[in-house]
């Protein structure tokens, strides 16, 4: 291949006479064994490993078959793979090779798209926190910093991919080459230096570059030796857009990298949908225009943890907007799994196009409301033996640190402060990313959030006095020029005109909760942020079903009212809740919540 991309071409259309749709294919050795003349549409459907779980992928992959599919795609998140400088994860969800295996016991030819960077609506694009914490590092681009982090994991994860390329007996036929990087930058050295370390391992499968449908995006995103190729979304004008990527690939297969036929949801928003009729009619347009397609999303699944991205506009005031735990993204496979109306209706166009597919549209998998459960046990954050099992380090600094500089990738961080009375003033936090609770000699008195209120008014007596902010970063924006986007306190705290000196700052990630030290409800009123813990009884296997979690109160600006809790991650017994409440429980009684079998959209 050499970076000659006609050459690549040519391997596309030698894919046609073994890869048709069939419930178990044997990829040949070599793509010499086929013969050239037969066109070869890929009809492919974008699938994160990361955001189900691996005892899923068998199903999901199934369900996505049935769509019509004949090949997945795939990011690959740097930042939950090597979640501190040199250590790498590979296990359970992160596992990329399980998945690819499982992918081609399906049938499916495969769409991988490294690090970097990959937007995703993933925490930070995929990029790991740890680089802002390095001094005078560049994003993406040719830094030099910069790139010694991208090749030491470039150098450790693309051998693992290497064997399962096509050519070698896999089914990785094409790779990506950074990620809508002229929505972004005009760095060409620094995409060469991503394309030569790919070839560097032996990667020979197309490499392609993936923009949006403007002239700036493909001159500055893409090199005349990656195949060159185009997204957009339901209802737009796809013969425009196809115009416009064939003006910069005058030759070779038209791709729609992202076809996006559904959205996701940002916090405070309403649930994004598109008819199954809308997206049809986008998706015929790109395949009656002879082009391949990649639906984004075909399944999205969940963001586990504190893995959400945010966004935020190109203007400095623009607001900022985390993204909701749920990727469900109203893709045509749903975020538990299950096909839906979508699925059925692109099966039906797609097979017009490229036959049948090879299996049924799949019924849904059994739910089960497991009811209400109440909250049996509690433990107060600032109890002191409570704060000391979640802290992971404490600093101290005569200012603020932000949440990186105490190597802390997710998660909240406790600000504490003392100042002296009297005083009836304003309190200011400069640069708050992104929500804080307020405390002061204990007493909540308020809450501070990025994009909304910085400010707020405290009064205090003679002596001194214990302020705490407790920060939540609420994820790191994942696309657009504010990539660098530290959380915590990273300006400064001051009341008035006077800033506040000397800190403890605690590390809180919550990324272990089995040292909590519950104890028995008290009648107490619970009137702060207090972890509750309940048990669950499940009496047999037959009972082990997936779920939807409903919280009295959660976040009552919506869209999100549930939280989708897979079967895997139940047992037969007991299985332990944990619920992290920040404001405290209505009528002071404990929480209780509630399984259900659906999962639920809209304000409380």
């Amino acid at each position: 291949f050499g970076g000659r991309p006609k050459q690549g071409w040519r391997f596309l259309s030698r894919l046609a006479t073994r890869c048709r749709p069939s419930p178990a294919p044997r990829l040949p050795r070599a793509p010499s064994s086929f013969q050239d003349g037969q066109e070869f549409r890929i009809v492919s459907g974008s699938i994160h490993y990361f955001r189900s779980l691996p005892e899923q992928w068998p199903a999901r992959l199934r369900t996505l078959r049935s769509c019509g599919l004949n090949t997945v795609t795939t990011y690959v998140p740097w930042n939950l793979h090597e979640p501190t400088p040199g250590q790498y994860d590979f296990s359970g969800r992160l596992d990329i090779v399980r998945f690819i295996e499982a992918a081609q016991q399906e049938g499916f030819l495969v769409i991988v798209r490294p690090p970097p960077y990959i937007c995703a609506e993933l925490e930070f694009g995929g990029l790991p926190a740890w680089l802002l914490n390095e001094e005078g590092l560049q994003l993406r681009c040719s830094d030099p910093k910069y790139l010694k982090r991208v090749d030491s994991f470039l150098d450790h994860f693309l051998p693992m991919l290497a064997t399962y390329q096509y050519s070698r007996g896999g089914p990785i036929i094409a790779m990506q080459v950074e990620n809508e990087y002229g929505s972004y930058g005009n760095d060409h050295l620094y995409l060469r230096h991503l394309e030569l370390k790919f070839r560097q391992h032996q990667i020979d499968a197309i490499l392609f570059s993936s923009n949006g449908a403007g002239d700036q995006m493909f001159v500055g995103g893409a090199l005349p030796s990656l195949l060159r190729t185009v997204n957009f979304g339901t209802g737009a004008d796809v013969e425009g857009n196809l115009k416009v990527l064939r003006k910069y690939q005058p030759s070779g297969p038209l791709f729609v990298t992202e076809f996006w036929d559904g959205w996701f949801d940002h916090w405070g928003e309403e649930h994004h949908t598109t008819t199954p009729t809308q997206s049809m009619k986008t998706l015929e347009a790109i395949l009656s225009n002879n082009a391949s397609v990649n639906l984004y999303m075909a399944f999205g699944g969940t963001n586990f943890g504190f893995t959400n991205g945010a966004n935020k506009g190109y203007g400095e005031t623009d607001p900022y907007q985390p993204t909701t735990t749920s990727y469900d993204y109203d893709a045509p496979v749903n975020e538990s799994g299950d096909a839906t109306q979508k699925c059925a209706t692109f099966r039906a166009l797609i097979s017009r196009f490229i036959g049948a597919p090879p299996v049924p549209i799949p019924p849904p998998a059994p739910k089960l409301a497991y009811g209400s459960l109440a909250m049996t046990q509690s433990a107060f954050l600032f109890d002191a033996a409570v704060l000391q099992s979640v802290t992971a380090r404490t600093v101290e600094s005569a200012t603020t640190l932000p949440m990186e500089a105490l190597h802390q990738n997710f998660g909240f961080v406790l600000y504490s402060a003392t100042f002296d009375g009297p005083l009836s003033d304003k309190l200011f936090v400069q640069d708050l990313a992104d929500r804080a609770l307020v405390f002061v000699d204990g007493a909540y008195k308020g809450v501070l959030q990025r994009s909304a209120t910085l400010q707020l008014s405290i009064s205090a007596g003679p002596g001194a006095h214990k302020l705490d902010l407790l920060v939540e970063n609420m994820g790191r924006i994942n696309f657009g020029p504010w990539l660098a986007d530290r959380k915590g306190i990273t300006e400064g705290v001051r009341i008035g005109s006077q800033f506040l000196y000397h800190w403890t700052m605690r590390a809180l990630p919550f990324d272990d909760l089995t040292r909590v030290p519950f104890g028995q409800l008290s009648a107490a009123p619970f009137a702060g942020p207090t972890f509750f813990r309940g048990n669950l009884h499940i009496a047999s296997a037959a009972q082990l079903n997936d779920t939807f979690l409903e919280l009295p109160g959660y976040w009552k600006i919506g869209p999100q009212q549930s939280l989708y809790v897979p079967a895997p991650l139940l047992r037969v017994g007991d299985n332990e809740v944990v619920v992290f409440e920040l404001h405290g429980t209505n009528n002071n009684r404990a929480p209780s919540v509630v399984f259900t079998s659906f999962a639920r959209y809209g304000r409380a």
